[in-house]
This record gives structure tokens, sequence and C-alpha cells, in this order.
């Protein structure tokens, strides 16, 4: 993949393929060639001692190294034979004497000794990623580490000890010796007391994880499992319980109890009631087993990152989407792409794609600059480890950056790089002042050539290799990571699927251009805050024990620029911080669309890996044969019908084995066996009519076809980023990112836990991953509404949680939280009935319960005590603050009586008659100050609905205490309750009140005016049509007990 092959655009039903070059553009730059040094010990004699014995350094190992090399190698901080030799099998060690010029390199064949993993054999770990360390070698080199099992089949070489020496001539008992036994035994004792505090508990794995060695750094697991301390959760438990029964006496009284004169209002509060119940039980239930975890960074370096050795950390590729340039700045697109080109991991293994799915020229020019200013802005913050390595966040930072800094030269190279990321803003807000006047004839190149995306529904498919191996070096001549440029082919007539459909073709793209096993995805406003993000997934994906049954890392979603207080819960700290907690502690948390990386296979619609179960064990007692001619009967045609199940469920696995190179053979051509032919259609059918994508999917680490030239990749990429690639094929149904829905990430997550496969939650200390979010109200209610639509969509269509996925590897706990996701904006329509009742009830002076009793008060007290409690001891265990679990209360009263309500209805529409429509947000301009867009008002249909609850609610407050004061004292204890019920309306509206003046009044007249004139009709209406008046034929007569005459 060459950097500088210029923009190839084209389209595989065509045939038509074109390479552009840009002005003035150099060709293949070489590769710096890189030169290393093989450590190795001088080939002299080992010598005598002064008493005429042989040397030896160490009496452990007795590894052969004459003084000379030993003492040199003591000064350099290697204090014992024991790690000479691990450095010397490992290929660390530096030269004994530096005067030596023809030094011999020894070389050890390394034995194939079988690796133990927790007790047990693992046949699919290679053996140069495995943290063992084989204890025999070949060539006559005694054991390092002494194994847990003997080999009988090498020979041993005992070192003979003459019994009339004092055992400390030979190390034993001397003053080092007795240093090593202590430091010894207090390494096993910290290790013991690890254990016995439960360190070793956090793995899926019940059991398998206790057997673990704990000897060495290097054997330990990558994360570790934290769960809640009892002391936190336990009463937590406990109250959840308590307030089940509570919530059934309180449904009780209620049913049984109606109000008689009010019972229109009772028969609608206790619907509403009781869905809230299930609301808060599918909600609630998901959150019984939360977990926090933690990572070993160093860990994972010690495991695949040997020195002298190549990184054996898996590749990654990196996906961006972007649109359109104009709604989502190019600047900040850019930012994102530097922050990835900079990541904390080998260059080698890292590749960012960035899907324009707009067809820009402004986004591809902007990504050229990028990829210009990448080549100053990486080695700076390598060398200077700058957090975060996104250049405007960066700058912007309100903190001592001389902080932890020592170089001398940092100062003097920031100062000039600031003044470098200045000139390049400068450089992208000309391109896109530019962009803002389109010329008649369309953009044109650089070279004269029109610009392939001038139609952005009508064009070719379209990649540029920016930075890659041959052409991608910064200004230090180190490599830097491959960037990308893929618009995949528009034509009219299709359905493009939007996001979804945009990420299926990077996932395609990339498996035929790089292929790597893991991805990692991320909105263009969401850069790495963290270098070390892919690292703390590696930690989950890439362990021995738990790895290959995740199948993505979610990482949760934090935010800048937010104002302080957090009006409209923009952070939704709740959801992150304790719903997405709960549910790791089940099967995972589900998939929120951005900062998270997958498992490439597990895109492909397969199954999870099931995990081994342990040997059936067998009494004692009973002779063998006795148990064979009791299990022999039944368990051959329980083995004949499992193997005929796994065998046609691993049929697609059985080329998972074969070399990059018989794959692709197989594919292409030359299959004469009929049943290969077979299993090729079928994978056809299932992926497109790509042979070098086929082949790419059978590989499950990765890798790409042996043989194949950049020029073939690229055409092959131009096919499968064609508009009718995935015609008849299982993409968007059963492979990628699922189709169906405008939040696709939620099906998408949903269909994986189906397969049996789970999820991690990934909270790093330091955010991974930062973005921007809508400040003003008006953008944060049409963001709301885009995901209730989604959910109402997943809740009409066969992929409903209610209904689909049973049999398959979905927990029930699991599934809740799904069916909870997806039924929520139902929850829109009992709950505008809910907060109407207020007002009613004080414009007729009547309640939703009657008058209650002494048993009564106390359910109705017991319940809101139990509702209070359950909101602090969740607070407790997950550290969200007061602040934060109020705000989120809040806005869940003002999105549901607003952007889920509207949501429902366009739903139905979009989904029964096929109508599809859209509420625009037009904004207006802001203050030219700090969070001046909070204050921004833009008009949309969504405010109606909130501001004429908040009218009727305050004509209901004053009707109520008006007629109270007329009718005298007895008047104000039954008002009490009903402003009680109007204010927690009017309190959980505050913030969209608050919205809705802004500064100086600025709410638009078309509000006010729509919202009083429903209030007053539906006030007129119920003045006309009162339900509650007594029906009589004319008036009532009493005789006052006056005698008149």
């Amino acid at each position: 993949m060459e950097a500088s092959a210029g923009l190839v655009a084209g389209s595989h039903n065509r045939n038509e393929l074109v390479v552009i070059r840009r002005d003035g553009e150099s060709g293949p730059k070489p590769l710096r060639q890189l030169s290393g040094q093989i450590c190795q010990i001088c080939g002299d004699d080992v010598g005598l001692t002064v008493d005429g014995d042989l040397f030896v350094a160490c009496n452990e190992c007795a590894f052969p190294i004459c003084r000379t090399c030993y003492e040199y190698e003591r000064r350099e901080g290697n204090q014992g034979a024991l790690y000479i030799a691990e450095a010397m099998l490992n290929g660390h060690m530096g030269h004994g004497r530096h005067g030596d010029i023809n030094a011999v390199q020894v070389v050890h064949p390394v034995l194939q000794v079988p690796l133990l993993t927790n007790g047990e054999m693992i046949d699919d770990i290679p053996p140069e990623q495995h943290a063992l360390v084989p204890s025999f070698m070949g060539g006559g080199v005694k054991r390092i580490h002494p194994l847990p099992f003997p080999d009988h089949n090498l020979p041993v070489h005992p070192r003979s000890m003459d019994p009339s020496k004092d055992l400390a001539a030979y190390g034993y008992g001397s003053i080092a010796w007795k240093e090593r036994m202590e430091i010894w035994k207090q390494k096993q004792e910290k290790l013991h007391m690890n254990r016995n505090n439960g360190g070793d508990k956090g793995w899926d794995n019940n059991d398998d994880e206790s057997d673990l060695p704990l000897m060495d750094e290097a054997r330990q697991p990558l994360s570790r499992k934290m769960p809640i301390p009892s002391s936190k959760i336990n009463p937590y438990r406990m109250i959840i319980l308590i307030r089940l029964v509570v919530a059934g006496f309180f449904f009780h009284y209620r049913i049984t109890n109606p109000a008689k004169d009010a019972y229109p209002l009772w028969l609608i509060s206790v619907i509403c009631e009781i869905w809230f119940a299930i609301s808060w039980i599918l909600d609630q239930f998901p959150k019984w087993l939360p977990i926090e975890r933690e990572t070993y960074l160093d860990r994972l370096s010690l495991r695949y990152e040997k020195e002298g050795q190549p990184s054996q950390l898996a590749s990654i590729d990196i996906f961006v989407s972007t649109v359109d340039p104009m709604k989502e700045p190019p600047l900040i697109t850019a930012n994102t792409v530097l922050s990835i080109l900079a990541v904390d991991y080998p260059v080698e293994k890292v590749s960012c794609y960035v899907s324009d799915d707009g067809a820009a020229m402004l986004t591809f020019e902007a990504l050229s600059e990028t990829s210009e200013f990448a080549k100053k802005w990486v080695p700076f913050c390598k060398k200077f480890s700058i957090e975060p390595r996104a250049p405007e966040w960066y700058f912007q930072q309100k903190i001592d950056y001389l902080k932890d800094k020592v170089h001398p030269s940092f100062v003097k190279e920031r100062r000039a790089m600031k003044r470098e990321y200045e000139e390049f803003k400068v450089r992208i807000n000309a391109l896109v002042a530019k962009a803002q006047k389109v010329p008649e004839e369309g953009w044109t190149m650089q070279d004269g050539t029109l610009w392939p995306g001038n139609n952005v529904r009508d064009h070719p498919g379209m990649i540029q290799v920016f930075l890659g191996q041959s052409g991608g070096h910064d200004i230090d001549g180190n490599e830097l990571p491959r960037l990308v440029y893929v618009s995949r082919e528009k034509r009219p007539g299709f359905n493009h699927h939007k996001k979804a459909g945009a990420m299926n073709a990077l996932v395609r793209v990339s498996a035929v251009l790089t292929n790597a096993p893991y991805l990692l995805n991320v909105d263009c406003d969401h850069y790495f805050n963290n270098s070390k993000a892919v690292r703390e997934a590696m930690c989950f994906m890439m362990d021995p024990l738990v790895g290959k049954q995740v199948c993505y890392v979610q990482f949760p979603q934090r935010f800048d620029g937010i104002d302080r207080h957090d009006r409209y819960a923009n952070r939704n700290v709740v959801f992150f911080d304790i719903n997405m907690k709960g549910l790791d502690g089940i099967q995972g948390p589900i998939y929120v669309g951005t900062g998270c990386a997958f498992r490439r296979q597990s895109l492909y619609g397969i199954d999870a890996p099931k995990k081994k179960k342990p040997p059936n064990r067998t009494c004692n007692c009973w002779p063998n044969w006795c148990c064979c001619c009791c299990c022999c009967t039944g368990s051959r045609k329980k083995k004949a019908t499992k193997a005929k199940q796994e065998n046609k469920k691993t049929s697609f696995k059985n080329a998972e084995n074969g070399t990059p190179a018989s794959a692709l053979e197989g594919i292409e051509g030359g299959i004469k066996d009929k049943q290969n032919l077979t299993s090729e259609q079928k994978l056809e059918k299932k992926f497109g009519q790509s042979p070098v994508f086929v082949a790419s999917t059978l590989l499950e680490n990765g890798g790409m076809p042996k043989g194949a030239t950049p020029a073939s990749l690229l055409k092959e990429a131009i096919h499968v980023i064609g508009c009718g690639y995935e015609d008849k094929t299982d993409w968007g149904k059963e492979i990628g990112w699922i189709y169906g829905s405008v939040t696709e990430d939620i099906l998408t997550g949903f269909k994986m836990h189906c397969h049996g496969w789970r999820s991690i939650y990934c909270v790093p200390s330091r955010p991974a991953f930062k973005g921007s979010a809508p400040l003003n109200l008006s953008d944060r209610l049409h963001q709301v509404l885009r995901w209730a639509l989604g959910s109402v969509e997943i809740f009409l269509s066969k992929h409903c949680p209610l209904w689909y996925g049973y049999g398959g590897g979905l927990k029930w706990l699991e599934r809740m939280s799904y069916i909870n996701a997806t039924i929520y904006p139902w929850t829109s329509i009992p709950l505008l009935a809910y907060c109407t009742l207020p007002a009613v009830c004080l414009l007729t002076g009547k309640f939703i319960t009657p008058e209650l009793s002494n048993v009564a008060s106390l359910w109705f007290l017991s319940l809101f005590i139990c509702i209070f409690a359950t909101g602090i001891l969740e607070m407790r265990w997950s550290g969200v603050g007061i602040d934060d679990w109020w705000r989120n209360e809040q806005f869940w009263v003002i999105g549901g009586v607003s952007a889920h309500l509207f949501a429902v209805f366009q739903g139905l529409l979009k989904v029964l008659a096929g109508i599809d429509t859209n509420f625009t947000v037009t904004s207006k301009a802001g203050d030219d100050e700090d969070f001046s867009e909070l204050y921004t008002f833009k008009w949309t249909t969504l405010l109606i609905p909130p501001t004429t609850l908040l009218i009727v609610n305050f004509i209901g407050v004053v009707a109520g205490v008006s007629n109270a004061i007329n009718n005298g004292y007895e008047s104000w204890g039954p008002l009490f309750g009903k402003l009680f019920f109007s204010f927690w309306v009017i309190v959980h509206l505050y913030p969209f009140l608050k919205g809705l003046v802004g500064r100086q009044n600025r709410t638009p007249t078309i509000v006010i005016v729509w919202s009083i004139l429903l209030a007053s009709i539906f006030s007129l209406l119920w003045v006309r049509i009162d339900p509650f008046l007594p029906k009589s034929d004319g008036p009532l007569l009493e005789e006052c007990g006056l005698d008149c005459n």
C-alpha cells in the first residue's frame, strides 16, 4: 500500500478505475534502513578459580559465563547469572568485553516445551506470545526456571560438589544467598496476602483462575475485576427488595380503593403508575451486579513487547466517520485524526481510516493538510509525552503545562509547535472559507481534474492513502501510522443506510488493505484524550484466558465544553457510571456508537467460542469396566449427535487454520471438490463476491494474503465499497453494523450478545476519549429525539428484544436491559398524562386518591422513603454526585414529555405508514463569550408540549390557591397534596423553563402564543364539559329555615 499512489477513484460495476496524482507529488520514499546489534557473550573460555575449580557464576543454573563478562553484566545492573541467562536467551545482553571484535554469536534452539496456562493445556496460544518461558534449552544450557513438571527426555547435567568444602564456597549460606532468600520469602508472603484478599477473583471464569501461577509479573492477568464492596452493594440490594414489597402493598391499596368522585382521574393515574413500576423494574435489576475493572499496562508490555524482539501486540484499524464538513468542522476532524496518529502504540500496528460519506473536497484537502502537519506534531507528542494529543485541546488547557517536564528544550519546542499549529489552523480556515461558494462547474483538483465527488448522490468510490508504509515518515525519519481517505460509491436508486452503511464499507476496505484483527471506531468529534487507550482495550482483547470471549470493549463518553452545572444532563453520568457498570457484571455494556474497540471476527456474525468444560470425573471406588459399561451406551449417541452439530457449526471456521495464500487460491479458482465449491458459494453469498475479502475473513488473527500487490489491493478495495456490493448478501442483516434503525449501535451490540459474545466496560483513570455535546436546549432535544426514534424502530422490528434472540447466548438480565432500551420512549405517553393530572386536580377540586387512612399514609410515606433511599445508595456505590443524579431525573421528565413523545409518533408514521417526518432545527447566533451556545435559542416543535405543561400547572396553582382563599381554612388541607403534585412537575421542568427564558427573555412569540392557546382551549373545554359535576334537571332548592312571612 503506497502513500504516493494518489487518489484512486472508480466503480466496479462500470469497470472504471482512475488514479489522480497531486501536483508536486514525488515518488515513493524508501523506508529508513534500520540497523540493530544482536547482543552476545564472548567465546572465550570460562576460566578457573584460584582453587583450580571451574568458575561458576550462579549455583542455581550453572550458566557458563566467564568472570570478565559476569562482572561487566553486574556493573550494568544484572545482579545475578539468572538474569544474565534470561537476557542471553532473549537476545538482550550487551557485549561482555567491547575489545573483542570477533565475538562468537551463541544460538540456542528453543525446544517445544508444552506451556501451561491455569493448569490446562492451551494449544491455540503461540509460544512467542506466552508469558511462560521454557525452562529447558538445547545446546547444553541447563534449567533456568523450575517448571511444575519434569521432562525425562532431556539430559540432566548434575554439578559435583566436594563434601569436604563448606557450602559457602558454592554460594549457599553466604550473605548474598541469605538476602536473596529473604527477598524471595517476602515476595511469596505478598502474593499469599493478595490471594487471600481476593485479588485473584476478578475473572469471568469462576474456578479457572485460582490455579494461575503468580510467580512472575508477566504471568499475572492483564486485568482484574473489582466487585463493589459488600458494605455498599448489600444495603442497595436490600432496599430494592424492600421497595418491591412496599410497591406491592401500595398498588394493592390503590387498586382496591378507587376515588369514586373522580374515577377517570383515578383510573388514569393507576395505569400510569403501573407502567412506571414496570419501567423501574426493567431499569433497576440490570444494575444488580455492578463491577469495576482495573488494567495492568505494564504486564501487557512484559507479555507482548519483549526487549530486542518485534512487538507481538495485535494490529488495529481505527475508523473515523464524517458526513458534512459544514456541520462537522474539518478542524475538529483533523484534531481527532492527529490524536490517532500520535497514539502510544507501535506505528506499524496502527491504521486510520477516515470515511467521508459526503464526498466533500473540503474534507479531502483538510485531510491532506493534516497528514503534512502530523509529520511535525507526532514526534513532538512522543518526545515529550504530551496529553492529550489533540493540539486544539492541548493548547487550550488551563493548567501548568511545565509540570513534570524536565527536558531543557521543551519550552522552545512547544512555542514553535504552537506557532506551527496556528499556521495549520489558518490554512484549514482558508479551505473552509473557500468552500462556502461552490463554482458552477464544480470543484477542480490541483491538476485540473474535476473532483469525482461533485455530485454528492452520484459519484464513484474514492480511496487515497496519505500516509503508509512507503511514504509516511515524520521529520525525524520515523515511520507514521497509515492514514487512508475513503468515500464509498453512491448512485441513485440504492439504499446506502447512512452511518451503518459507511461503517460496513470501512470494515471491508480495511480488511482488503490491512486486515487488522481488531477495530476501533470514533466519531469525528471524539478525540483520543488518553494516548494509551488502545493498550487499555488490548488488556482485555489479548488476554489468553478471557479475551477470546470478548466481542468489544466499550469506553465511556466524556465531553468538553459543558457548563459547570450541566443543565441538560449532557454528560449522561448516571447512564455511563451506573447503568453501564451494572451491565458489565452481567454480559457486558451495550454499544453506544463511538469509543469502542471490536474484535473483527465478531462483526462477521460468528458465534462466540464455547468455553471448554473440564473432563468428567468418575468415582474411584468403581472398577473402570463398570463405568464403561454404564456410560458407553448413551454417550456414543450423544457424542455422535454433538459431533455432527459441531461439524455444521464449525464448517466456516475450518478454513481459518489455512494460510492466506492457500485460502485465496481456493477461492479464486481451481476448486474441484464439490463440498469446497458449495462452501465457496455460501461464503460469497454471505460476504459478497470479493475473493480477497472472503479470504481475509478466514484469518482469525488478521494478516494479508501473500503475493498481493498494492495495485491489486486498491482495485479490490474500490470493488468492496461499491454501492451494489451488499446486494443479496448478509451485510446489515447478520454481518457488520445492522440496518433497520437510526440507532444502529444498539442493534449491532444486541446481535453480538445474542451470538453468545460478552463485552467489557473499560473506565481508565484518565478518560480514553472526549468529544463535544450540544449545549443549548433545542439541539439537546433533537439529539434525544434521534436516539428515541431509533429505539422505537427497533421495538417495531423483528429484532425487538421482547421476541428476538431466544435460544442463543443472551442472558435474561441483559435482555431486560435491551428491552428497557427499546421501550423507554413509550413511557412518554403515561408521563405526559401524569404531568397533566396535577393541573386538572387543582382546577376541578378533585384528587386521584380518596381520603387517606393511617395505613394508606404509611404505605405512601414508605414508598417515598424507598425511592429516595435507592437513589442515595446508588450514588454511594457508584460515586455519582447528587447534582448529576438530580439533573438526570429532571431531564428524564423534560425529554419524556417532548422528544420521546414525538419519537413515538414519528416512529409509528415511519414504520406503519412509510411517512418519514423530520423535525428540523434552525439556529440563531449566540454571544461571543464562554457558553454562549447555552443561551442560544433554536425554534423547534419539540418545545410546545413541555411549555404547555408548565403554563397549565401554573394556572392550576393559581386557581387552587384562589379557591382555597375563597372557601376558608378547611380548604387548605386537601390543597397541600395537590400543590405538592403540581410542584413536582414544575421542579422537574425547571431547567427547561430556564433554557426557554434564557437571557433577556428571548423566548419567541410563537412559542408563547401556541402554549397559551393550547392551555386556554384545554381550560375552556374542561369548564364546558366537566365530568365531575352532578347531573340534574333543574336547580336544587333547599329550605333555609327562616320564616320570610
